[in-house]
Formats: C-alpha cells, sequence, structure tokens
C-alpha cells in the first residue's frame, strides 16, 4: 500500500509539472526593493485625460481628470491661457487625478499629466481644449438653511431664475445626500422649480447635505447655471399636529407620543379650510392677516386686515394657524375662521415655540376640499407612486 501512495504522489508531481510554462514564456515581473520580483505585470503607463484635446464647449462645471492605468499618477498641471493654474488633487491610491476649482466660461486650458508605468519608466500626456460661452447664465435658490433643524415632513425645494430648458440636465446638477441613507426623488412643478422628498417621513437625527452644484453645468439651449448653492441640515424631532374640524381640537404629538391637545376654531361654512397633510413654511412674530393676498378687498365683504401676533405659514393661499384672541369664547365649541386655524394666543405661542419648519400640521372634519399638493410645501398630499410619476 505504501508503493502505490509513493506512486500516485510521484503521478501527482507530474500532473503538475506538466501545467508549468515552457522555458522563456513568462511574463516578465517588476523588480522589488529587495531583489526579488512582484507579480505585478511590467507595462507602460497609459494616461486617458478628460477633456480630450480639441474638445470644444466643455461645460466649465465639470472637473477636468486623468486617469492611469498600469502605473501611477506624477505631476499634473492644468493652466488656462493666461497662465493661471487651476487646483487639483491627484488620487489616494495613484489612479488618477481630478481638479478642484471650477473653470471658467469662454476659456482655453491645457493639461500636462505624467505617469509612470509598472515598467518603471515615466509616460506624458497633454490635452488642450477650450470651455462653453454662456449664452445665460441662470440662479437657483434652495428653500433649506444651512444649519438649520427642520421637521420629519420637510421637502427640499430648488427654485431655478427663469424657465429651464432642459430638467433632465438641471436634475443631474442636483443632489442630495442623507445619512443614513434615504430613498426620495425629484418632482417638477412647473418650468422653474423642482422639488425633492423622502419616500416617507425622514427619520429624526438624519443628517442631510442639500447640493445645487448649477455652476458651469449646462441647462439646455445655452443656458448654464451662474453660481453653485448648498445645505447642510439636521433632521429634528418629529413633530405632528391633527387639527379635527369636527372635534375643534387639535392634538399634538411629539416622536409619536401626544403632548397636549388644545382648542382651536377653524374655516366656517364657505370658507372650510381644505383637508390634508400641511408643512409648516415659515413662523412669524407679528403679522398682518390681510384677505386682499388672496384677492378679496379689506372693505369687501368678507373681506378684513387684522394684526396678529402669532403666526406661521402652512400654504401659499393664506392658511395658517395663528393667535386669534377674538375668538376664544368660539374655540373648542364651533368653527368661525376664514379658513385658518385660530388659537388663542397662549396656545398659539406655546405651539410656535415647539414647532419647526418642516414640521406637519394635518386637517380633517372640516368639510373643505382636498388640499392641492401645489399649495405651498404640501407634497405629502400626493402618494408615492405619484409623485414618483
Amino acid at each position: 500500500m505504501r508503493v502505490w501512495g509513493v506512486a500516485g504522489l510521484i503521478l501527482a508531481v507530474g500532473l503538475v509539472a506538466g501545467c508549468t510554462s515552457a522555458p522563456g514564456t513568462e511574463t516578465p515581473k517588476a523588480p522589488t526593493p529587495g531583489g526579488g520580483t512582484s507579480s505585478v505585470e511590467v507595462k507602460p503607463a497609459s494616461l486617458a485625460l478628460v477633456p480630450a484635446t480639441g474638445a470644444a464647449d466643455v461645460e466649465p462645471g465639470l472637473p477636468v481628470s486623468v486617469a492611469v492605468k498600469d502605473g501611477k499618477v506624477g505631476e499634473v498641471k492644468l493652466t488656462g491661457a493666461d497662465g493661471k493654474q487651476v487646483q487639483g488633487k491627484a488620487k489616494e491610491d495613484g489612479s488618477g487625478w481630478e481638479s478642484a476649482e471650477p473653470l471658467g466660461y469662454g476659456k482655453s486650458y491645457t493639461v500636462n499629466a505624467t505617469a509612470t508605468g509598472t515598467d518603471g519608466k515615466p509616460q506624458t500626456a497633454t490635452s488642450t481644449f477650450t470651455t462653453a460661452k454662456a449664452a445665460r447664465q441662470m440662479t437657483v435658490s434652495i428653500n433649506a438653511t444651512d444649519g438649520e433643524t427642520v421637521g420629519v415632513g420637510m421637502p427640499l425645494i430648488f427654485t431655478f431664475g427663469g424657465k429651464v430648458p432642459d430638467k433632465a440636465l438641471a436634475e443631474k446638477a442636483l443632489k442630495v445626500t442623507a445619512e443614513p441613507a434615504t430613498e426620495g426623488a425629484f418632482r417638477w412643478f412647473g418650468d422653474q422649480t423642482v422639488i425633492w422628498r423622502p419616500k416617507e417621513y425622514w427619520k429624526s437625527g438624519t443628517k442631510v447635505t442639500v447640493d445645487a452644484a448649477v455652476y458651469g453645468r449646462h441647462l439646455g439651449n445655452g443656458t448654464y447655471g451662474k453660481e453653485d448653492r448648498a445645505s447642510h441640515i439636521t433632521i429634528g424631532d418629529k413633530l405632528i399636529a391633527e387639527a379635527d374640524g369636527s372635534t375643534f381640537q387639535m392634538k399634538v404629538s411629539v416622536n409619536d407620543a401626544e403632548v397636549k391637545t388644545v382648542p382651536i376654531s377653524m374655516g366656517k361654512p364657505g370658507h372650510n379650510t381644505p383637508t390634508g397633510s400641511y408643512t409648516v413654511m415659515s413662523e412669524h412674530n407679528g403679522y398682518t392677516m390681510d384677505s386682499g393676498t388672496y384677492g378679496v378687498p379689506e372693505d369687501s365683504p368678507g373681506g378684513y386686515r387684522t394684526f396678529v401676533q402669532t403666526a406661521v405659514r402652512l400654504s401659499n393661499s393664506g392658511i395658517f394657524y395663528h393667535s386669534a384672541p377674538w375668538s376664544v369664547g368660539q374655540q373648542g365649541k364651533r368653527n368661525v375662521s376664514h379658513g385658518c386655524l385660530n388659537l388663542s394666543p397662549a396656545n398659539a405661542k406655546w405651539l410656535m415655540d415647539l414647532t419647526k419648519r418642516g414640521d406637519i400640521v394635518t386637517v380633517t372634519g372640516s368639510g373643505g376640499k382636498p388640499l392641492e399638493p401645489t399649495d405651498g410645501w404640501s407634497v405629502w398630499q400626493l402618494p408615492w407612486d405619484q409623485w414618483k410619476a
């Protein structure tokens, strides 16, 4: 039995030897500092420059890049026709380089790049290109303020300074990053405004970066972005205020725990408050409620112009929750307002001290028509499937 084992071993060695390369066919290996060889194949470096030489109408907002294959990047210089060098940074693994500054409109640039291959030899590459001239430059604004803590219903609204010729191109320049990762999508409302919202309410504690990197980006028909905008926000406590027009009460919950229920009065018959989910848009200490803002003059039937100490906007059409000392006797009993949610001065101040932009206020039992999704920040009026469509 031991003889068979030795024979089997000899046979196995022979089989392995039969699979080796013939002398002189091995791929050269790179020398190592210790005098041996590594497993890296010896090859000259290959450089790919973007934009390629001769490229024209390059978007100034896009990065210039150098990619290296079979080697590591060396010195890279990106220089304008005026001799000014554009800053950039090499990748940590040496596989490439990318510019870190935007380019100018209608300018010529040259990039000179070097790399060392696994064969130890240097290689160089050059590209000269020109950037686009903007027929029109367009601004963009973001509704989120940098450093702000907002509510779980906060939509992220990008408003351009004019009609966007190519919405798909514009979306490519906009980015929302959340930690933890949050599913969401863009939806356009008209030709100037696009809104990003999560599929469901934000999770409290989420850190969100909103980036409108539009400078130098083509938005269609010769229109380019004028300057970038960015904000970093935090999602705060989950606050939901539920106003019921049939019980004349508002229940306020924080992180799904009820903290207080207060009496209210909402829209009287003929002025019924629209039903649905509102999002807090802005808060005001001292505000004049004016029916003229929605087309009803002060001196006409149903007109008014009244100063209130505390007011929180819930829609563009003029729905607020606000202090209403004149209706304290009706609050909790019947609806007498022109559509707003009336609270006592003390309750209105307590609630405004608690709420923040992006918090949710729902209205039920008012007898009103459904709230329009386009009225203010009422994005939660659209089911997710419709939002994506």
